[in-house]
């Protein structure tokens, strides 16, 4: 295995592959390295001497500048760097690609449920969603009378049982006693006995918004919603509504109609200020809940073309390698799937910093050029605003691990959307339509780009992670990418593939890419189950349009 690593030829720091001791002497392209700090893996240190406002690049960007003199040798830190990132203007116009070779795939299908309005599900949901969190209680105790009932309740992990703690300490039990006493249960297969089991879930999306906030803020939940209610992988809907409340069901009604106006989803929509008492409005919920479960379990899976996949792709917890194995095997992923004539999302616009003129040239016509910048401009001005610019992006967790400045982190993450032409840029809840890359705006935080991604339509999500974390999604199958070998083994109950075989040279990217890809279109099929969705992670956090990173 190799010990350092440089991304680019124009680079002008390197990457440990692994641990470096302080002295000791590191040979890369002919030259000797004298380690002046003892050099953890994923970390970077100087080819060059540096002299303050020296500029540093790593992935060919520049991505900060020197604060304090720096040493050929010398570990890269907070201290002794600081954040910078290339400016951005007009489009260029390099659009030329070259797509990987998909020719083992393209007659390739996946096993998917067909929707009237022509898209392909991975999976089939039904969802219990409130207009406003006032209606959360009803939604839990529809959640109660339901799902494990219907055989949903843990789907097939582990469970965890109280009743032998309560058992010791009645029998005089020492605190000893009770901390050796085993609490975790194998569960039973619960599709087995599920009384519907062509329907994957019923999921209910609590939320705290809704009323109290903006009107921009509830007009972009009910656009949220309607996304989730219109998505492949959903079979139909319970809605529950106040009556009161900011977000009215007319404007969801509207949104509903302007992402597919011949909506034919089985949709049951209850208020309750118009019914005659709350056990009444949640009986009528549960009943006609149960039969639109009778209709969706009709679903079947059938062969789909692989261009009806759409993926989103994340990062979170990322570490210093996110960048160099996870984000561009998921990357090459991507161009695949794109090259097939399928969809990708790359969202997280506050790790674009410093690509933005990149992605800019990519953009296959000025309109999106334009529209890009001009949502990326006035999200960095909110954030500076607000006194939390883009570069306090990277998290105490990112910087522990290697990534020292937000122009590091976002030039590493935005590997994740490959190479090839950017079709459309949307802002959040805005629902995908165009074949190829598309950027989404969303915040950093996992969860909120998460719940947008899914909102958009990616029926899919690769999420690629060096730290490790369990998130999920209610509707979209979320698959983890580890970006070391390392956190794969400590971590197997939640990683699902291990991109740290190329960091070790086990592996070349494309190969890693084209593994990812096969096991995407598993999970497609149904054949492969992510362990977020064996854990039942189902993460739903909407984005108030202030400043989040």
């Amino acid at each position: 295995m190799k010990k350092v690593l440089k991304v680019q030829p124009t680079d002008n720091v390197i990457v440990a592959l692994t641990d470096l001791a302080k002295g000791e002497a590191v040979e890369f392209e002919g030259r000797a390295y004298r380690m002046l700090h003892d050099t953890p893996a994923k970390h970077k240190f100087a080819e060059q001497d540096f002299a303050v406002g020296d500029p540093l690049y790593m992935y060919g960007v520049l991505i900060g500048r020197a604060a304090a003199p720096i040493q050929a040798g010398e570990v890269i830190t907070t201290k002794n760097v600081k954040h910078a990132a290339t400016g951005f203007a007009g489009r260029q116009g390099k659009t030329d690609w070259q797509a990987p070779d998909v020719s083992k795939w393209k007659d390739r299908t996946f096993m998917g449920y067909h929707r009237s309005d022509g898209r392909v599900g991975t999976a089939n949901h039904w969802l219990v969603v409130p207009m406003v969190f006032c209606e959360n209680r009803n939604i839990n105790v529809i959640r109660e009378a339901l799902v494990e009932q219907l055989g949903y309740e843990y789907g097939g992990g582990p469970l965890y049982q109280s009743q032998r703690l309560v058992d010791v300490y009645r029998s005089g039990g020492s605190a000893e006693q009770l901390m050796e006493t085993e609490i975790l249960i194998q569960a039973e297969e619960q599709k087995a006995r599920r009384v519907f089991p062509n329907v994957d879930g019923i999921k209910f999306l609590t939320h705290e918004g809704g009323c109290g906030g903006t009107r921009q803020d509830s007009d972009t939940l009910c656009r949220l919603l309607a996304g989730y209610i219109c998505h492949p992988n959903v079979a139909g809907a319970t809605v529950l509504s106040l009556g009161c409340q900011n977000a009215q069901v007319e404007i969801l009604q509207e949104a509903i109609q302007r992402i597919n106006p011949n909506f034919d989803k089985p949709l049951y929509i209850l208020e309750q200020q118009q019914s005659q008492s709350e056990p009444q409005m949640i009986s009528d919920a549960i009943r006609k809940t149960f039969v639109g479960l009778i209709q969706a379990n009709e679903q079947i899976r059938r062969p789909a073309p692989l261009s009806k996949l759409t993926f989103g792709v994340e990062c979170g917890g990322s570490d210093g390698f996110s960048g160099i194995s996870a984000n561009p095997a998921i990357g090459y992923a991507s161009d695949m799937l794109v090259a097939l004539g399928g969809t990708v999302i790359l969202s997280e616009f506050p790790e674009l910093c410093g690509v933005e003129q990149e992605l800019i040239d990519r953009c296959v016509n000025d309109d999106l050029a334009e529209k890009f910048r001009s949502i990326q401009t006035a999200y960095a001005r909110r954030a500076e605003e607000s006194g939390s610019g883009f570069d306090m992006n990277p998290s105490p967790g990112n910087i522990k691990d290697g990534l020292i400045t937000d122009a590091m982190k976002s030039a590493g993450a935005a590997k994740k959307g490959g190479t090839s032409p950017i079709t459309d840029v949307l802002d959040y809840t805005e629902a995908v339509v165009n074949p190829g890359l598309n950027l989404l705006c969303t915040p950093g935080n996992d969860v909120e780009s998460t719940t947008g991604l899914a909102g958009s339509g990616a029926n899919i999500i690769m999420f690629s992670t060096g730290l490790g974390t369990p998130t999920g999604n209610p509707v979209t199958p979320v698959i983890k990418v580890s970006s070391n070998s390392k956190l794969a083994e400590r971590m197997a109950d939640i990683i699902d593939y291990n991109a740290g075989t190329v960091i070790t040279g086990e592996k070349t990217i494309p190969e890693a890419g084209e593994e990812l890809f096969d096991y995407c279109v598993k999970v497609a099929s149904g054949e492969a189950q992510p362990h977020a969705v064996r854990l039942g992670q189902d993460d739903f956090i909407p984005w108030k349009r202030g400043v989040s990173l």
